[in-house]
């Protein structure tokens, strides 16, 4: 069972449609039930559908619960971005940034590691390569990716020697639905699509008996 969160749209979506060709039993989630459901409207009956909001201790809970066994993967893409000038940002927009992206995945780490510590389980935590560096007028979109790379750094810590892994992903621009909601308009033509990005990152994934690759980054040319 591989689950997906963020899987509405973006790099979400192209994993879960690159995984469902191969028959892969999937469980998608993300907060619009409509554009889930239109995800899924193309893939086997094998996929299941549960709509969350990831910032919900509670929707955590509950989405955990539907899975009849421990997953083998869980792939972390849900989040959103917001950028501009510090001095310009709206902070009911910051609380929501930092819920969608700090909050969400560290009520999901908690239920997973408490549930599956000694499973094994790859736990994939997607932030952005604005994780590794500084971004002008990406100052909170920033702060919030380096605080989850922070928690990802830390719970690995925390695991040390249990079966479960926790892999991190930093993708650079894909050019996806993101930017529209941002605050910061770009020119994407140039940017990677979000099939490419999941090409690379589904080919990244592939572990040995003895080894993975624990931190993954995805630039753009």
């Amino acid at each position: 069972m591989i689950v997906i969160t963020g899987a509405s749209s973006g790099l979400g979506a192209a994993l879960a449609h690159l995984y469902s060709t191969e028959g892969k039993p999937l469980l998608i989630t993300g907060r619009n039930a409509q554009r889930l459901e239109n995800v899924a409207a193309n893939m086997p009956e094998k996929v299941q559908v549960k709509q969350a909001d990831l910032g919900k201790a509670t929707d955590v809970e509950a989405l955990l619960d539907s899975l009849e066994c421990a997953p083998d993967t869980v792939i972390h893409c849900a989040g959103s971005g917001y950028f501009g000038p510090i001095e310009q940002q709206d902070p009911e927009a910051i609380s929501q940034l930092i819920q969608n992206n700090v909050t969400s995945t560290i009520f999901l780490l908690r239920e997973l590691v408490k549930r599956y510590r000694n499973h094994k389980v790859n736990v994939v935590v997607v932030m952005s390569t604005a994780a590794q560096a500084a971004k002008a007028e990406e100052s909170t979109y920033c702060a919030a990716k380096w605080a989850v790379r922070g928690l990802v750094e830390s719970v690995r810590l925390e695991l040390k020697g249990c079966p479960m892994k926790l892999i991190a992903v930093y993708p650079g621009g894909m050019a996806t639905d993101f930017w529209k909601t941002s605050g910061k308009e770009f020119d994407t033509s140039s940017f990677m699509t979000a099939e490419e990005a999941a090409h690379m990152l589904k080919q990244a994934l592939v572990g040995t008996e003895h080894g993975f690759v624990s931190d993954i980054t995805i630039n753009r040319h």
